[in-house]
């Protein structure tokens, strides 16, 4: 393929957690492999950078990153300026995360010849104020080319502008490491079921944590398992002490990922019953949804999100309204019942989401 050199402009990256960084990550990567020659510009994520540059010694492109100054107008100028002098070396510019594509909308006046496309994750498309939002449908509609990761997203960018044409190239995922690994003490409760992610209204804990009193009527062992940074567990402990379900609950913050691997792969059931937030902030897809169906565990998540890609409704699990109590518990005695034909089906719907699969999506996109 001729122009094969790719850049892609990325708000977030690892080695911090996020969904926007995950999918940059696994993207580049992948461009990598299939031959094309891929350059990441980012932003400095850890406390100490020292943290990111060891992350980057050990990937297999190049990594730029915009380290954070104190004056934050310097920071979007180093920002600005590294993105200039890299878009110029580059024949395709792929841009993710809410100001990675506004900065692509303003360089585009620059270098107008350059295949750009932006992909679009679901919170960046109406957060903020007014201004805000209209900076980011400019900029997104200079794009030549725009990707969703999810339906769901393609219609909130749809209800900006209905004249786009946007392609939905689902999230794709990476099979779990150490699935081998056994920690019983780690374990308690049955059955038991679990949450992967940041411990936010957003991620939807508190709705699940608000089913367990009705969950508990079939299933009084039933223990809740919450693995994420703890950002708003001092709340959500408190609901659980009003609806006195907080020995069912165990909070995990900062543990290994081996420890992670293995709590997830003993669980029964995967809830991920997300809020859209009144800010914008949505969730736009599901890949923790994925991982938990390669271990061959159902999930149960929210209708009218963006997870409603990740699960096959009445195959590899339920959705529902996270808001109604009894559809929750209706649905969870559903897969306990059938519980063997769900597993079964949650393995084989999350072999379409592999990476293996999903970058080839990507590759027609940017070779047309």
């Amino acid at each position: 393929m001729k122009n094969n050199k790719i850049l892609l402009i990325s708000s977030e990256f690892p080695p911090l957690p996020g969904g926007i960084g995950n999918h940059a990550l696994n993207l580049a990567v992948n461009l990598q492999l299939k031959g094309m020659k891929v350059s990441v510009l980012t932003n400095q994520r850890s406390k100490k950078i020292t943290d990111d540059i060891n992350f980057d010694k050990i990937q297999i492109f190049k990594i730029r990153r915009v380290i954070r100054n104190r004056i934050t107008v310097f920071t979007y100028f180093d920002r600005f300026i590294k993105a200039f002098f890299l878009v110029k070396e580059n024949h395709t510019i792929i841009t993710s995360g809410k100001f990675s594509i506004w900065m692509g909308g303003v360089l585009k006046i620059f270098f107008w010849n350059r295949n750009w496309i932006t992909v679009l994750h679901g919170s960046e498309i109406n957060a903020g104020g007014y201004l805000s939002k209209k900076i980011s449908s400019w900029s997104v509609e200079r794009h030549n080319k725009i990707v969703a990761v999810s339906n769901f997203t393609k219609q909130l960018m749809l209800q900006n502008n209905p004249k786009l044409n946007i392609e939905v190239i689902n999230n794709g995922f990476v099979i779990p490491k150490n699935t081998d690994i056994k920690d019983t003490d780690l374990i308690v409760g049955h059955p038991s079921i679990i949450t992967i992610g940041n411990v936010t209204y957003r991620k939807g804990q508190q709705n699940v944590i608000r089913a367990l009193p009705s969950l508990k009527q079939n299933h009084p062992q039933i223990h809740y398992h919450i693995i994420g940074i703890p950002t708003e567990m001092n709340s959500f402990t408190e609901l659980a002490k009003k609806l006195d379900v907080l020995e069912n609950i165990s909070f995990h913050t900062s543990i290994p990922d081996s420890q992670k691997d293995a709590i997830l792969k003993q669980a029964k059931v995967f809830f991920m019953l997300s809020d859209n937030l009144k800010n914008g902030d949505v969730e736009g897809f599901g890949i923790a949804v994925l991982e938990a169906n390669a271990l061959k565990i159902p999930a149960i998540g929210s209708k009218n999100t963006g997870i409603a890609d990740a699960i096959k409704d009445n195959f590899s699990g339920k959705l529902v309204n996270p808001h109604d109590v009894n559809e929750i518990s209706n649905a969870f005695d559903e897969i306990m019942s059938n519980y063997e034909t769900y597993s079964k089906n949650a393995s084989k719907w999350s072999g379409q989401f592999l990476w293996d699969s999903i970058i080839k999506q990507y590759l027609e996109i940017i070779e047309r």
